[in-house]
């Protein structure tokens, strides 16, 4: 019998060690009222500039009231773990991927992994600016989480050691996914085998052959080096990633009311700043990638696009029973969606 303490168990002991020490403890102190913002992409992608970005406005507006350690990369928690971390204590602040919300129970969220179904950004952008994003914000209450405000990272490309120019070019590729049932079913609908995996091992898994292939924006695919692993690259642009920036909502709850002001203020600034910084380093990603010579880059023509999108469309009436037809059709009006005729 082992008597080796989980990491589970290790979370719950910190949790509670932190509730002992909660904010008022730590002015009580005389200290700053620490903030841990970890998430799992490179300091230097938007999501890492603009986690930065909050940090230096925050520790500046709040006079030192407020102390912001980022853990990029990783350094904390992976994926699986960050979710469970953020509502234990353990972390006060996290960035995830939208997707991460289907598996903690809100499935709602899932709408945002239906592929092609954002035309481009101003058509996300009326979706989480507008009543849908503030809806699907309030059901995370319930889980002990306070959304704050939506990141936007740009559309996805897909990668591999083939190319990938019409779906039956998929057909048997081991594709890496984040947990999300939409991503499994978009893959399986595209002929290939996804593969849920943590972002950090992906490297190692191109490289080692363990996954043929995956999804993502240049940004990620340039900072973490896919490109040296993957022969082809293809701008189908049929996907699109952007984040949540959620706090605990316990711990949100228990700051001072002038302070909370601040640090809304502060999201709000740094969201700005990270999503002008998405366009603009995405498109410098491809430009790099491209120079590296390590990978082609290809665009889809018009009709391989339309064959994409009608090999997709049916991920949309196969998962509206999972995400909800009233929050598929509302997505649809914001977003200004067409299907594929």
């Amino acid at each position: 019998m082992t008597h080796d303490i989980s990491r589970r168990d290790a979370m719950l002991a910190a949790a509670a060690a932190l509730a002992a020490t909660a904010a008022g403890g730590a002015r009580a102190q005389g200290g700053p009222i620490v903030i841990k913002f970890s998430h799992v992409v490179a300091p230097d992608t938007p999501k890492g500039n603009g986690a930065q970005r909050f940090k230096e406005l925050a520790e500046e507006r709040s006079k030192g009231r407020v102390k912001v350690e980022v853990y990029p990369n990783s350094q904390l928690y992976k994926d699986k773990e960050e979710m469970e971390a953020l509502q234990l204590g353990s972390v006060q602040m996290l960035a995830p991927s939208l997707a991460k919300f289907g598996p903690l129970g809100v499935k709602e969220y899932e709408v945002f992994d239906l592929p092609f179904i954002f035309k481009d950004q101003a058509a996300f952008r009326a979706v989480t600016d507008g009543p849908v994003g503030a809806d699907l914000f309030h059901k995370l209450e319930s889980k002990g989480i306070r959304g704050m405000a939506y990141w936007d990272n740009g559309f996805h490309i897909m990668s591999a050691n083939r190319p990938l120019h019409h779906v039956a070019d998929f057909k048997g590729l081991k594709m890496r996914i984040q947990s999300s049932k939409v991503l499994d079913a978009q893959m399986r609908a595209l002929g290939a085998i996804p593969q849920v995996m943590a972002f950090s091992e992906l490297y190692q898994a191109l490289q080692s052959g363990v996954v043929d292939g995956t999804e993502g924006v240049p940004s990620n695919f340039w900072t973490q080096k896919i490109y040296e692993v993957q022969k082809h690259m293809t701008l189908s642009y049929h996907g699109h990633l952007a984040y949540a920036v959620i706090v605990n909502k316990k711990f949100w709850d228990g700051l001072p009311e002038d302070l909370r002001t601040i640090l809304d203020g502060c999201v709000k600034d740094a969201t700005t700043y990270a999503n002008a910084l998405a366009a603009s380093e995405n498109a410098m990603a491809l430009d790099k990638i491209r120079a590296s010579g390590k990978t082609t880059v290809y665009a889809l023509t018009p009709a391989e696009t339309d064959e994409w999108k009608r090999a997709l469309m049916p991920v949309h009436h196969e998962m509206a029973a999972r995400v909800g037809q009233p929050t598929i059709d509302a997505v649809y009006k914001a977003a200004g969606f067409v299907p594929p005729k």
